[in-house]
């Protein structure tokens, strides 16, 4: 792990995979929920987690380098599922890839329970990790200029739904009506770090 200060009260904390990210973070909620680190905001990404709100973070650097970060913990809490067609554009280049049809690739993405790793891009934009290496998939060679909102999506390692329409180049598979980001709603985001995630076909049971 390597902390890196960033301005006066923040640390940006890089560790090596997506998987120790996840676990560094739960780490540091977990410590902050019982009282032992203060901190105003625990931001993970892919590869890193920023601190910010920090009394001393240099003193809480070189603290780091004797912490034991166990695996990310299991998730008790209900999981959300997110209703679909698999009715994507991109579904029979992505099953091609998988060396399945289009209704196994689908049948396959809708079995795996997926967590979101970290949030960003847009305001409810998750990104999913779950998917087994070998079903990664490359992000499109010439992206779009417009992906229309609730569009399902693969990239890389990980599954992500586009919360409205913006450009974009990941492979579509589907389309979901959940509402990914309401600013009404309290939390305004459906997803967030930590959240397990289902995807339901529409029509299924």
């Amino acid at each position: 792990m390597r902390a890196l200060p960033v301005g006066e009260r923040a640390l940006l904390l890089e560790v090596a995979s997506g998987e120790e990210a996840q676990s560094l973070h739960a780490e540091l909620v977990r410590r902050r929920a019982e009282g032992l680190l203060s901190a105003a905001e625990i931001v993970p990404a892919a590869r890193t987690v920023l601190l910010d709100g920090l009394a001393d973070p240099a003193r809480l650097a070189r603290e780091l380098t004797s912490w034991r970060v166990p695996p990310v913990p299991p998730r008790e809490e209900r999981v959300v599922e997110l209703p679909v067609r698999y009715d994507g554009p991109d579904l029979d280049a992505v099953a091609a890839a998988w060396d399945v049809t289009a209704r196994e690739a689908a049948r396959l993405h809708a079995a795996t329970e997926f967590r979101v790793a970290f949030c960003g891009f847009a305001p409810g934009f998750g990104y999913l990790t779950g998917l087994p290496a070998h079903r990664h998939v490359p992000r499109r060679a010439t992206p779009r200029t417009a992906v229309p909102a609730g569009s399902v999506a693969l990239a890389g390692p990980y599954t992500g739904v586009y919360p409205r329409s913006s450009p974009g180049g990941w492979q579509l598979i589907g389309t979901t009506d959940a509402v990914l980001w309401h600013h009404a709603r309290v939390p305004a985001a459906l997803l967030s770090p930590g959240t397990r995630v289902r995807f339901v076909p529409e029509g299924a049971g």
